[in-house]
Order: C-alpha cells, then sequence, then structure tokens
C-alpha cells in the first residue's frame, strides 16, 4: 500500500506527529512548530556565479528544487485552503490573532495535500517523496500567508530590491550593488496579477484592492520592506519590492560606508540637535529613507516623536528604546466613488494624519515622503521650529525647493507661488541631497553607488526666487560633498557639536571661502 502520511517535518522542525480528533489512521502534525516569518521559511544562503552571473540557489528552502513543485498543485490548493480559511474564520464567533489564523491555516494546509496525496494515490499515480509533501506545504503556507514565490527573495538577506516586469522577468539588486537575474515569480502574467490581487484583499491594515479600476498596489510586508505594483496600464504587471535592512543606523555607519564624510556628519548631527528642520531629496533607491533613519537617531529617545507615511518604512518604532515615544501614521486608501472634494469613503490623506498630530503633543514631525498638498500642513509644523525631517523627490537640492513649491500650491487657489515659496523659504532650513550612481565595475558587474551630494542652507532672500540657497557642501571632483560656503550663523553649530575647524580646514584645502 503507498504511504501517503505527511512528514512530521512538513511545515517547521521536526515534531512528534499526533491524531487529529476524527481522523483515521493518518498522523496528523501538531501545531507545535513555529511557522513565524523568521522560521517558516528559512533565510536562504545564496551565491552568485562570477562565470554565469546568475542567481544561484541555495539548499535549506525546498522551493530552492524547483523539480520537486508543481506550482499549478500550489495554486490550486492556495485557493482551496483560502476558500476554507475564509469560510471557517467568517463562521467563528470571535475574532481570530493572526496567529490563531495561522495555526488554522497550517491545520487546512496539511488536510488538503493529505487528501492530493490520497487522491494522487487512488488514481496510481507516483506517491509523493516527504521532500516533496515539506516543499509544497511550505510554498503553500507561503502563497496564503507570505508572499508566495517571491517570498524566499524576500528572505534573502543578500537581496535589497527586488524588480519584476512579468512573471518570468525578475532582477534582483544585492546589497552590494549588483544585479543579477532572478527566478520566474509565477506560471503567468495572469497568475502574477491574480496573486497580487490576493495579496491585498489580506493587506494587514486594511484591505486594498487591485483591479482594472484600481491599476495600483501599495502595501507594507512582514519585516519592514515595501511593495509597489501596477498592471493593466502597463504592458506587463510590473512590482519592486524594497527591502529595507538598515533599520538600526547611524551618521557613523553612513560615515563607514563613505555615503558622506566625518565633516558633513557632524554638520547633520549638530543641525539635528539644533532642531534646524531638514528636507532629504534624490531620487528613487537613492538612500532617502536610511539617511532619515540615522539623523532621526540622533533625536534624544526622551523626545515625542510622530512618523507619516504612505507605507510604512521608516519603523522608528520598532527600534530598541523607542517603542514609547515613536508614534507611527500610516495613510489608508478609500473606496468607491470620489466626493466632491476628491475624497473616497474611509480615506485618510498624510494631509489629514499631520493635520491631527498637531493635538498630540509631538517634539517633531516625520514625514517618509513628501508627494503633495501635505507638505503644506508640514510647512505650518516646520514653522513652529519642530526640527521636522522629510523627503522627497528631486533631482538636486535646488530642484527639490522648487518641487516642493509646486507641492504646495496643490493645497489650493490661496496658495501662490509666492505665498508656497516664502513659506518654505522661512520653514525649511537644511536640504541633503543623495545622489545615486550606476555604473559598471571593472570585471563587467553592474554596481551603484549612493553618496551625499550637497547639503543647502535655505534662507528667504532674492525677490525674485523668493530664498537663498547657499551650498554648505557642494559636489567635489568625485561628486561626494565637500566644504564649500558656511552662512556665517552656522558657526553657531559648532555647541552642538559639528566640526568647524574641520569644516575650515578642508574648505581652505581646497581653495574654497568656508564663510559668506
Amino acid at each position: 500500500m503507498t504511504d501517503t502520511r505527511v512528514p512530521t517535518t512538513a511545515i517547521g522542525d521536526d515534531v512528534e506527529p499526533r491524531r487529529r480528533p476524527g481522523a483515521g489512521a493518518i498522523p496528523y502534525l501538531s501545531a507545535a512548530p513555529d511557522v513565524s516569518a523568521a522560521s517558516l521559511p528559512p533565510r536562504l544562503t545564496r551565491q552568485t556565479s562570477a562565470a554565469s552571473n546568475r542567481w544561484m540557489p541555495g539548499s535549506d528552502h525546498p522551493a530552492d528544487a524547483p523539480e520537486l513543485l508543481d506550482w499549478t498543485v500550489v495554486a490550486g490548493l492556495r485557493s482551496r485552503a483560502s476558500a476554507q480559511l475564509t469560510a471557517a474564520v467568517s463562521s467563528d464567533r470571535g475574532e481570530l490573532s493572526r496567529e490563531e489564523r495561522e495555526e488554522l491555516g497550517r491545520a487546512i494546509v496539511l488536510d488538503l495535500i493529505e487528501q492530493t496525496m490520497a487522491e494522487d494515490s487512488t488514481a496510481g499515480r507516483p506517491a509523493w517523496s516527504f521532500p516533496r509533501q515539506r516543499a509544497t506545504a511550505t510554498a503553500v503556507f507561503d502563497a496564503l500567508f507570505r508572499l508566495g514565490r517571491l517570498q524566499p527573495l524576500v528572505d534573502d538577506d543578500r537581496v535589497e530590491n527586488i524588480m519584476v516586469t512579468g512573471h518570468d522577468q525578475v532582477r534582483l539588486e544585492l546589497t552590494d550593488g549588483t544585479k543579477v537575474p532572478g527566478p520566474p515569480v509565477a506560471g503567468s502574467d495572469e497568475e502574477l496579477i491574480e496573486f497580487l490581487s490576493f495579496l491585498g484583499s489580506r493587506a494587514q491594515h486594511g484591505a486594498r484592492g487591485f483591479s482594472e479600476a484600481q491599476p495600483s498596489l501599495h502595501l507594507q510586508l512582514d519585516g519592514g520592506a515595501r511593495l509597489a505594483a501596477t498592471a493593466w496600464v502597463v504592458p506587463r504587471p510590473f512590482i519592486v519590492i524594497r527591502r529595507h535592512r538598515l533599520l538600526d543606523i547611524s551618521l557613523d555607519d553612513l560615515v563607514v560606508s563613505g555615503t558622506l564624510s566625518p565633516v558633513a556628519a557632524s554638520f547633520l548631527a549638530a543641525a539635528v540637535a539644533a532642531r534646524k528642520s531638514i528636507v532629504v531629496s534624490g531620487a528613487q533607491g537613492a538612500g532617502k529613507t536610511t539617511l532619515v533613519r540615522a539623523l532621526c537617531a540622533q533625536i534624544p529617545a526622551s523626545e515625542e516623536i510622530g512618523t507619516f507615511e504612505t507605507e510604512r518604512e521608516l519603523h522608528l518604532d520598532q527600534l530598541a528604546g523607542r517603542e514609547q515615544n515613536v508614534h507611527s501614521w500610516e495613510a489608508r486608501p478609500g473606496a468607491g466613488e470620489r466626493a466632491a472634494d476628491g475624497s473616497q469613503a474611509g480615506e485618510f490623506t498624510l494631509d489629514d494624519a499631520l493635520h491631527d498630530s498637531f493635538r498630540f503633543n509631538l517634539s517633531r514631525q516625520i514625514v517618509g515622503e513628501v508627494r503633495g498638498k501635505e507638505i503644506w500642513t508640514m510647512l505650518k509644523a516646520m514653522e513652529s521650529g519642530t526640527g521636522s525631517i522629510s523627503t522627497t523627490h528631486a533631482s538636486d537640492a535646488v530642484a527639490a525647493i522648487r518641487k516642493l513649491v509646486t507641492c504646495a500650491m496643490e493645497a489650493g487657489r490661496h496658495v501662490t507661488h509666492d505665498l508656497a515659496t516664502s513659506k518654505l523659504a522661512a520653514a525649511v532650513d537644511v536640504i541633503v541631497h543623495l545622489d545615486l550612481e550606476d555604473y559598471t565595475d571593472t570585471d563587467g558587474t553592474p554596481r551603484r553607488r549612493r553618496r551625499v551630494a550637497e547639503i543647502v542652507a535655505v534662507t528667504p532672500g532674492e525677490v525674485v526666487t523668493g530664498y537663498a540657497a547657499t551650498h554648505v557642501f557642494a559636489p567635489g571632483p568625485d561628486g561626494a560633498a565637500v566644504p564649500h560656503t558656511l552662512p556665517d550663523e552656522y558657526r553657531a553649530l559648532a555647541r552642538h557639536g559639528f566640526d568647524l575647524a574641520g569644516y575650515l580646514a578642508q574648505a581652505e584645502q581646497i581653495g574654497r571661502r568656508g564663510v559668506t
């Protein structure tokens, strides 16, 4: 007789099987194994092959052995498990916790695999090996509660960014800046879109639609990664997953990595201590969020901080010693038709969050990214001298000023260009611009370099522009920020730890004035 038992290692570590009440002679896996994100699937150890420059799979995750998996079977089991789980949860009078849902889902997955193996045995098909059972169980669990075939990539510490253009065109950017091809993440584009819709429907902080009517999806993932996806308005579904590896990071760490010089780091640390309002600008992937985390690490842990993001990425509230003093707001998309003011039912914007936060006795407000009219509310916060920090996309520091003026004008017709400019010049003190450079190494490997290129002091100024932008640090010969011109009032930052002597010495060495 064919052995169709589920192995005790189907999900999680080895445990002794027990019998499920009412079950026949088939052993049933107890709920003891830990299938938390930290243990299921295990961390991968992957390597790149210098010869082929392709992504080489490790051996400690069942999905690394594709011959063990029939992804059509996995998709079918995930669909059946999802339906059973939904029915079971809806019939439960009490609300299940996430852990309880995963416990129930684990049991459903194992039951379905037992049924499928029994059906195969009856039909005379080959018996499932234990490795195949384990691989299938893990793959279905990942599809049900995690990221499916994307999960092994997200779990790998060497992967920084995942870019998917269609189900079979996957590019991985590694932590050392190299880019290599990755494995397919679905059987077809249609399957990939269906799975993304499923992900949106079970989003942790409220369901998010993904359909022809809502062709964009933005999600915060377990572990701090961020997923952005779009379909229907592009030739093939397009996904970018950004992993944030450096949550607990300091300016000193960025000095070690070559992102900025010690003198520039001392200037920024002193600016935070002096409660200067700072905007970090740069291209996508330039490291703006990482720099903001490093700047926030300079804020005394006793201060009450509010973070405001469309999808949580900063995660300052998860850092040791910050849990009680950092309060995280996240925007929420609406649904249905838009009202006369353009809002949707249930929508909660960054502008709403910032407006509400004025009543929460915050010391500083940190905005993950300024994209639109929320900058007008942010300027109100900056005018009160709170030492706020925010980011925006721009090609250089001065372009960031123009970008923010345009965003402020989106607040309404009452915000004219001159008004927005004058408010911005009065409220924003410093703009830090990060440069992202793609280059090819001597061995032909594509790499990326991130570094602070400009630090600009902003003050009200010229009638024509409405502001004056002074390059305290300007790009040097290699593009990295070096001392340029120091406004006299910024000498006072020496009281907060700014290495004024080092700044002036470097400025003199490169033949710059170092003072206005």
